[in-house]
């Protein structure tokens, strides 16, 4: 465990802790750590909503498939960062989602009853914990709102321009890199993967933006 401390030391579920407490916490919290080829999937839409997951190395997906078959990307989860806490905090019986490494992956899993219930150690740990996922929930909840005014537009170019928009403001410049290639992105807003291509060229043509696989340029 020695090797991801400084990894775990920006994940926000341990915020405030101490580097020489984390081994001693992580022991408490009975983690494990797991190895995921690219596409490989971590937890299968229905498995039990108990872990949750932290990134070590690599990335996941968060993926819902509907009835007939269409993929959305709920969002990407990168190095240092959590999922799965928000279904094993709701005590949901079962995952409503996929998650799948989009990349060879290093995960560690959690139960989350080590961490919402005192251990027969009684460690002062846990009330920092809670806070921690608390505050965790709140920022990915103010996240999906933006998610959501992006995809409640009604045509795919809204959709690219407000999304391309929204990324231009996180990275502070007018080019940058999204974390999609056009498939992906096409799955994240929720449009066709043509018409989203035909988008693209049309603003590249109008001198809108600029766009080389994922780098783009706002103008």
């Amino acid at each position: 465990m020695k090797k991801y401390l400084k990894i775990l030391k920006k994940c926000p579920l341990f915020y405030g802790i101490e580097e020489e407490e984390l081994l001693r916490l992580l022991s408490c919290l009975g983690a494990k750590v797991d190895s995921y080829d690219k596409k490989y999937t971590v937890f299968r839409e229905g498995s039990q909503a108990k872990y949750l997951g932290i990134v070590l190395s690599g990335s996941v997906q968060i993926i819902s498939i509907d009835y007939f078959g269409n993929r959305n990307i709920i969002t990407e989860v990168y190095e240092a960062e959590l999922f799965g806490e928000a279904f094993a905090t709701a005590d949901v019986a079962q995952i409503p989602v996929q998650i799948i490494a989009n990349k060879p992956a290093e995960i560690m899993l959690i139960d989350m009853t080590h961490i919402l219930h005192t251990c027969k150690n009684v460690c002062g740990f846990h009330q920092k914990l809670i806070f921690n996922i608390m505050r965790d929930l709140a920022e990915k909840a103010i996240f999906f709102h933006s998610k959501m005014e992006i995809i409640s537009k009604r045509t795919t170019r809204e959709k690219l321009l407000a999304y391309l928009a929204d990324m231009a403001k996180r990275s502070g410049q007018k080019s940058f890199y999204i974390p999609f290639d056009r498939q992906e992105l096409a799955d994240f807003l929720g449009v066709d993967r043509s018409g989203l291509s035909v988008e693209i060229g049309k603003l590249k043509s109008e001198g809108i933006i600029e766009a080389q696989k994922n780098y783009f340029k706002l103008n």
